[in-house]
């Protein structure tokens, strides 16, 4: 099996953008998920699907901020490509009685992939949460942050649920 290499290290071993120049334009995707257990207290303030602080609706807030996050990822990941998205949705559900996921799809037509605008944007969005909510507890925890799948790249990605 051959050894993968680090994308972003050039032959020397010095850091690089990735040149994607040769490659194909291809229509991509990727989600990104974000599971932050927010604890029964907070969970008990939801009503609707949403959860109403003095601070304004906080689910809003959060898709509005990993949206914002998402189309500035090139900004702030060291050698990330500065990508125009074309689409980039966000989801907010309740999993259990303490826990919440919140989901970011982007979508491009271009050389390379939004793999990490999705992973952004749903991290952003839980740190939104955080910061919102943490006036009522500091037993927020955002427990983990992945990729669900992507397409139109080399390979396709999905993990299972």
């Amino acid at each position: 099996m051959e050894k993968q290499k680090l994308t972003h290290v050039d032959a020397s071993g010095n850091p690089g953008m990735v040149d994607v120049g040769a490659k194909k334009i291809t229509h991509r995707t990727a989600k990104a998920r974000a599971i932050v257990k927010l604890g029964k207290e907070i969970m008990d303030l939801i009503q609707n699907e949403e959860l109403l602080t003095k601070k304004g609706p906080v689910f809003q807030t959060a898709m509005i901020s990993g949206t914002m996050a998402a189309k500035k990822t090139g900004e702030l990941i060291p050698l990330c490509h500065p990508l125009p998205l074309e689409n980039c949705k966000l989801e907010i559900r309740v999993l259990n009685e303490e826990e919440i996921a919140i989901d970011c799809t982007a979508s491009i037509t271009a050389k390379t992939g939004v793999e990490m605008e999705a992973l952004t944007g749903a991290t952003v969005a839980a740190l939104t949460i955080y910061d919102m909510c943490k006036a009522i507890s500091h037993d927020i925890v955002i427990k983990e942050t992945k990729l669900m799948e992507k397409t139109g790249g080399k390979k396709d990605f999905k993990r299972d649920e």
